[in-house]
């Protein structure tokens, strides 16, 4: 299978939003407790600096996304923010490594210096592994930073990677 990373489109916004449900249900990643509809979807994606979606080549299927915004205002513009989604039936296939080398390219050209992740949920050892390997510096810990779907709050680790 050939995986491909590309802006995303008007057409893409079911598949994304189906896949952003997906991890916002999980509740084990992302901050967001809301479900997105397909009116609140088509907002939200618009209003990122970028967005980016890994598919399948051959069939056009979307495997998993990324949004790329600033992390701050003014003097700390220059830092930038992401988060990754990969569809349940879609991990395992490295769909996570391209989107994140596509993110860090995309963040250098729209003029950022910095990508820094705020909150990565310490028990995601997957996205943390990843992130080492491409580079990213951990900042330490926040004891009990993440509310986990089930109440329990666990450890985050935030990262960066100078672009």
């Amino acid at each position: 299978m050939e995986i491909i990373v590309r802006a995303y489109r008007e057409e893409d916004l079911p598949a994304m939003i189906r896949i952003w449900n997906e991890v916002v249900e999980e509740g084990a990643a992302f901050p967001q407790e809301e479900r997105l509809t397909l009116e609140s979807g088509a907002a939200f994606f618009a209003a990122q600096t970028y967005n980016g979606v890994a598919k399948e080549r051959e069939t056009g299927r979307i495997l998993g996304l990324y949004i790329l915004h600033p992390n701050n205002v003014g003097r700390c513009g220059h830092i930038c923010n992401a988060s990754y989604a990969v569809g349940r039936a879609n991990r395992g296939l490295h769909t996570g490594e391209k989107l994140v080398l596509d993110c860090l390219e995309q963040g250098r050209l729209h003029g950022f210096r910095i990508l820094q992740f705020n909150a990565v949920v310490a028990s995601n050892l997957h996205a943390r592994h990843l992130y080492e390997r491409l580079g990213f510096v951990p900042l330490g810990t926040i004891p009990g930073g993440f509310r986990r779907k089930d109440g329990y709050y666990e450890d985050i680790c935030p990262y960066y990677h100078e672009l």
